[in-house]
């Protein structure tokens, strides 16, 4: 009777511990808990100051523009767009060839010299570089197109070219524009930034670029004198 009554006891105990053993493994002897995964820092915008204007006024940066606003209710037709058909592609709205043409008068304003002009070949894009820029000469280049409906070996090239514009030196007195699209930096650096921000960068070469600041468009008011925007 007492062997069976301690055989009964013995049972129970090794019941009890395997249940709580599946149940939480890590709680056994030698387990070592899975790792935390690993998210990666989220980006933090800087805001430009005057200061930062100043800087611009040298030379020696590259500018990332995103085009100005567009109408979303008119989405691109994928997979048809026709990069010579604007009908196929989402436009600019009124507000923003508007928005466009505020921005390239601060960027004047501001006094900040531009030697190069790089363009993505979508409509959007080539709409705010003539309403911020006109008369001025430009340089299309396919390799800035909208990266959001590409796959990923479709977007390496334009990627690897952004970085590229950004990485390369420019020289004092003046500064490199490109103009395209936020999808692009999203795949380069994680920053994604609003309809008509211009991005601040110093391009550092074989070691890359840094991020310095980025002007939203109603950002210009506070950096330049009252009234100078119209």
């Amino acid at each position: 009777m007492l062997c069976n009554t301690l055989r009964t006891v013995f049972f129970h105990a090794l019941l009890v511990f395997l249940v709580g053993l599946f149940a939480n493994p890590a709680g056994a002897a030698g387990a070592v808990a899975p790792p935390l995964a690993v998210t990666a820092p989220q980006f933090v915008e800087k805001p430009a100051t005057r200061e930062t204007l100043t800087q611009l006024r040298r030379g020696g940066f590259t500018l990332y523009l995103r085009h100005a606003n567009t109408d979303n209710s008119k989405p691109d037709r994928l997979p048809s767009v026709d990069l010579n058909d604007c009908s196929t592609q989402r436009p600019l709205t009124e507000e923003g060839r508007a928005m466009a043409a505020r921005v390239g008068q601060a960027m004047q304003m501001a006094r900040i010299p531009i030697q190069s002009i790089h363009i993505s070949p979508m409509c959007r894009v080539k709409d705010t570089a003539a309403a911020a820029f006109p008369g001025k000469r430009v340089q299309l280049d396919l390799r800035l197109m909208y990266t959001a409906n590409l796959t990923d070996a479709q977007k390496a090239p334009i990627v690897a070219n952004t970085r590229h514009l950004l990485s390369d030196p420019v020289g004092s007195g003046s500064n490199r524009l490109v103009i395209a699209h936020a999808p692009n930096l999203m795949d380069l650096m994680g920053y994604f930034p609003k309809e008509a921000t211009l991005v601040v960068f110093r391009p550092k070469g074989q070691a890359g670029f840094e991020y310095v600041a980025s002007i939203p468009p109603e950002l210009w008011a506070e950096l330049l004198p009252a009234g100078a925007i119209k």
